[in-house]
């Protein structure tokens, strides 16, 4: 347990770092490796880890003793000492009255289909970063790609069990078999999770239709896939057609920090086959079918006009140990330099990271969040 008179362990460190064990419905990822914990310590940060945070990604409280972190008494214990909470997913409404003014949060946020959530993060008066808003300076999304990646690998191998009919599908087998053709996956969106999903579709052996705004990435598609995937520009009457042929469609629609957009209406739903899937991955931020609202793992479909329907807002929680591995590779970077520097200085010295600021002082410094909630827009440079 951490001992709060062990005051030179405290002088020694730069930034007091909380980690704390997720609670979202089956969500078993933990934001920060022992392995990480180990970097942080040798740049003299203190840890303070609640327990068994990582023990559902194989992480156990003796190696992140081992790495050189200290336990928590409790989560209350944890909020209440460190300066920076790092988390995987958004906190939920019972921990945000565990913050303090001044306090710091890093986490996936996806707050422009949270309300609730950013008013408390308001109220709260901390400043909360955004994994999915943070930029690099070729203006991708560096802590939201892995993630992405794994969401789009995943919501074909999802997509394939939910169309067998233990899965509560037509009974389809997505590679078909000689003699019988294969099913057909619309994938919404080219991008790093429709990208990932194309390049398991293909693997699987399915018929893969891409549609996509940006023609260019359509066309980097094409040349890597070479004939073998259909591709097509997003146009309303263009998804409508594709989606009724469907056996899966893969939503991986991305604006970034803002509500996606509602790329399939309810009328195209109705005329889809029975027995066929949607996985809509950008759920987090809203969805881009109008029929979508947000599922768990403990109860992933329902079904709208006889279409199954799978729309978890933290996919990747279930397979937390690569996810772990994946979230720590691409955020300890930056967790090191705002334990380093301080979150002021990392944002004025970063305009990339600055752009993972959605909420600060009590202000929304996210236009994408305020403008999704109708709420004051505050320019934070």
């Amino acid at each position: 347990m951490y001992n709060e008179g062990d005051e030179a362990e405290r002088e020694e460190a730069v930034m007091l770092i909380g980690i704390p064990k997720e609670i979202k419905d089956h969500e078993r990822r933990v934001s920060v490796t022992p392995d990480g914990v180990h970097l942080l310590r040798e740049s003299r940060h203190q840890v303070l880890v609640e327990p068994s945070a990582g023990q559902g990604s194989g992480f156990s409280d003796e190696a992140y003793h081992q790495a050189g972190a200290q336990l928590a008494r409790s989560k209350e214990d944890l909020f209440r000492q460190a300066e920076l909470i790092v988390k995987v997913k958004e906190p939920q409404l019972s921990e945000c009255a565990l913050f303090r003014p001044g306090q710091s949060l890093f986490t996936y946020l996806h707050l422009a289909s949270l309300p609730d959530l950013t008013k408390a993060l308001v109220a709260a008066q901390i400043t909360a970063i955004a994994y999915e808003t943070v930029e690099a300076k070729d203006h991708s999304l560096p802590i939201l790609r892995p993630m992405s990646e794994i969401a789009g690998r995943l919501a074909v191998q999802i997509g394939a069990h939910h169309l067998e009919q233990v899965g509560g599908g037509r009974g389809l087998l997505l590679a078909g078999v000689p003699g019988v053709p294969p099913g057909h996956v619309v994938v919404l969106g080219a991008g790093v999770v429709g990208t990932s999903a194309v390049r398991i579709a293909v693997g699987m052996g399915a018929r893969v239709t891409v549609i996509n705004l940006d023609l260019e990435r359509l066309r980097a598609l094409d040349d890597v896939y070479g004939g073998r995937i259909s591709t097509c520009a997003a146009t309303e009457s263009a998804i409508e057609r594709a989606i009724v042929e469907a056996d899966l469609v893969i939503g991986a629609v991305l604006v970034p920090g803002a509500r996606a957009p509602k790329v399939i209406s309810r009328s195209m739903v109705s005329k889809m086959r029975k027995g066929s899937v949607i996985v809509d991955v950008a759920v987090d931020q809203g969805g881009c079918s109008e029929t979508t609202r947000p599922t768990t793992h403990s109860d992933p479909v329902y079904l709208v006009d006889g279409v199954l329907h799978y729309c978890v807002t933290n996919m990747p929680g279930i397979v937390p140990h690569t996810s772990t591995l994946a979230l720590t590779n691409a955020t300890l970077p930056y967790i090191l330099r705002l334990a380093s520097d301080g979150v002021e200085r990392s944002i004025q010295s970063d305009p990339g990271f600055a752009k993972g600021v959605n909420v600060m002082n009590g202000a929304v410094t996210c236009q994408a969040v305020a403008e999704a909630h109708g709420l004051r827009f505050t320019p934070l440079l």
